[in-house]
């Protein structure tokens, strides 16, 4: 499977439907042989533009052209049991706009479809438990996923005061971050040689929106773009 985690283009805020389309034929021919290989695309920065100017109706035109994209621009699927929620991380960086509903809505149906599976799993366990012993019908029961148990998260920017690297796996103890694999140097000059975008490089996800994520969905690892 091909993941991207943004940009496609490094100026799509600014591209008509037109010149989208041949942006997304020059990517299907750069993928030549593994054209045919599931692929996903997480939105950027140089493709939404600028929080001023982020426009629901626009970015739903972009999300409809790749697999697994919804009007705001996320999306999620699993990978041999492994759950991944792509997320647009602009619409959370920029507060209130018209796609933070629809991110929110993904947030909350991913907690609940994470909650429903953990909570069958745990009758199950507790079923066979009964079976096998005769001494009490009392079982505990969780109420809370334990952190960590989440789906992979996939997104453009960084999560709060996880900028130091691009994947990460969650403490399941303190939900700090560890990194998998940091970023080159080469990585960054590349993306000054090539222009830094409409943000800072050194934006992320706010602590609250972050806290939030931490919260529903519990990730066991999250992977970004910048």
């Amino acid at each position: 499977m091909l993941i991207v985690l943004g940009d496609v283009s490094a100026r799509g805020s600014d591209l008509t439907h037109d010149k989208w389309l041949s942006v997304i034929q020059q990517l299907q021919r750069m993928l030549g042989p593994f054209l045919g290989l599931p692929l996903h695309i997480v939105l950027g920065d140089r493709d939404i533009g600028e929080c001023s100017k982020i426009n629901a109706k626009f970015v739903n035109r972009i999300a409809s052209n790749f697999p697994g994209l919804d009007s705001a621009g996320c999306g999620s699927f699993e990978v041999s049991n492994i759950s991944f929620v792509s997320l647009n991380a602009v619409a959370l960086l920029c507060g209130d706009n018209d796609l933070r509903f629809g991110v929110e809505k993904i947030i909350e149906k991913e907690s609940v479809d994470l909650q429903t599976h953990t909570n069958a799993a745990t009758e199950i366990a507790n079923e066979t438990t009964n079976s096998e012993t005769n001494f009490s019908n009392f079982v505990w029961r969780e109420n809370t996923m334990l952190s960590g148990s989440g789906p992979v998260l996939l997104l453009h920017f960084p999560l709060h005061s996880t900028l130091n690297s691009n994947c990460a796996a969650v403490n399941a103890l303190n939900q700090s971050p560890s990194p998998c694999h940091h970023k080159s140097l080469k990585t960054f000059g590349n993306r000054r040689l090539a222009g830094a975008g409409p943000y800072d490089l050194l934006h992320t996800v706010p602590p609250n929106e972050t806290e939030y994520i931490f919260q529903a969905l519990k990730p066991r690892y999250f992977c970004v773009g910048t």
